[in-house]
């Protein structure tokens, strides 16, 4: 599923802008224009945005790609140590809720936590998708 570029975690109204200012609306659109390290230099020339930046940005674009995944367990996902999709795809459920549950009880990214059972599903789903970005 493809969100606005403003559904993604700390991308904020600037570098919203500047992105727009190029073409790029959505998160499936940052995906193709930073996919590679290549492009993401490129993009970083036609914006001024960091490498580094475009990077973080299109990895939470990526994990929102993943069925299951809303805006608000993207960012609590990358809040509890998986920061790709390819991490997503290995971790353990169990461990995964625990480290959710502690980052939600002081963030409150999502008002439901997932069950382990859904997280299960979610891991599932990451690693049946292909891999959209390369480093």
């Amino acid at each position: 599923m493809s969100y606005p570029i403003s559904k993604i975690d700390g991308l904020g109204p600037q570098p919203a802008a500047k992105l727009k200012a190029v073409g790029i609306r959505t998160t499936e659109g940052l995906l193709k224009n930073a996919a590679s390290a290549k492009a993401r230099k490129t993009l970083s020339a036609k914006t001024g945005l960091g490498e580094q930046q475009l990077l973080e940005w299109a990895n939470t674009a990526a994990m929102m790609s993943v069925p299951g995944i809303s805006t608000g367990k993207a960012g609590l996902i990358r809040a509890s140590g998986v920061n790709t999709v390819r991490e997503l795809a290995m971790r353990n459920p169990g461990r995964l809720a625990q480290a959710m549950r502690k980052i939600n009880d002081d963030k409150k990214f999502v008002r439901v936590l997932p069950s382990e059972k859904s997280l299960a599903k979610l891991i599932e789903n990451a690693g049946k998708l292909p891999h959209k970005i390369s480093y």
